[in-house]
């Protein structure tokens, strides 16, 4: 019961991620913003893991593994920065709300997981819910000119944090969490500082008001570095596919903090689709997914 307590409380704090971040990308644009928040959350990490934890050689075994996830995640916050910012908000969050398809698709397709039929139903009521909370919301769903390609931006970032999820999983066996996460966030926020420095450099950074330091530093520490550190935990514990279903609890928060923070609406069919998503998870629950035979590293 824990881990899903735990998984419950990753989607509380990226849930709570979107409202925080509408208040810094005010004043700070999306890539230099991504990067320092990347900067944040890997400075965090270091902190605690040389402080709390025990750093182990990295066996050459795992090498592959952590690559992968590494351009996994690397790949996420490039497209997911790029996409946004060229379609519509309904589209953005559907697409996201697909992470439980792209995890099971990548996972029959290495043969990682054997997925059982009730997770499947699981998923299916999980995206049913999601749809229902962006028709509820009342935002614009489009695929004409740039928003189709923001659509395939969203995508491909939602399939590259499949890959990060899957394979920064069997890491976990050996190493600790937040390991596996300064691990991955040194790697990515060195390729994401290579693309965006001529943006970071453009930035008068003394002309930036405390509301958007703190929110760079809010949702560096907590979403970005916690809340990826308590996600591979409970992958690792609950199972890939079956911990993604998680990822759609996120939009109940983020409507719910919208509602209180900023004054946005709750209606109706967001109620609705909160339940459903809910119904999702307690059916994925009663039927976890198992892990397959192969070997991670003899997939990839």
């Amino acid at each position: 019961m824990h881990v899903h307590l735990i998984l419950a409380l990753v989607a509380f704090l990226w849930g709570l991620n979107p409202p925080v971040m509408k208040i810094g990308l005010l004043y700070i644009p999306p890539m230099p913003y991504n990067a320092v928040r990347l900067f944040a959350a890997l400075a965090v990490s270091w902190f605690v893991l040389r402080r709390l934890c025990t750093w182990l050689p990295l066996r050459r075994e795992d090498r592959q593994a952590l690559i992968i996830s590494s351009l996994g995640f690397f790949f996420f916050q490039l497209f997911f920065t790029f996409g946004v910012q060229l379609t519509t908000a309904g589209n953005s969050s559907l697409i996201l709300g697909c992470l439980p398809v792209s995890i099971a698709v990548i996972n029959h397709f290495h043969h990682l997981e054997k997925i059982k039929a009730g997770v499947i139903r699981g998923i299916i009521l999980s995206l049913a819910g999601v749809t229902l909370m962006v028709a509820g919301t009342g935002k614009e769903l489009s695929l004409t000119g740039d928003h189709l390609f923001g659509a395939l931006l969203l995508l491909t970032a939602s399939l590259s944090y499949g890959y990060y999820t899957i394979f920064s999983r069997p890491l976990a066996a050996t190493y600790s969490a937040y390991q596996i996460t300064t691990c991955i966030l040194l790697i990515s926020t060195g390729l994401f500082t290579v693309i965006s420095l001529p943006a970071i450099v453009g930035v008068d950074w003394r002309a930036v008001p405390w509301p958007g330091w703190a929110s760079f530093l809010y949702s560096g520490i907590f979403p970005l570095c916690l809340a990826n550190c308590l996600w591979i935990w409970g992958t690792a514990k609950a199972g890939s596919t079956t911990a993604s279903l998680y990822n759609n609890l996120s939009p109940v928060f983020a409507v719910g903090a919208g509602y209180y923070f900023l004054g946005e609406t709750f209606g109706l069919l967001q109620f609705l689709g909160a339940v459903i998503i809910l119904a999702g998870l307690y059916v994925a629950n009663n039927q976890n997914s198992a892990p397959a035979e192969k070997n991670y590293n003899e997939a990839s």
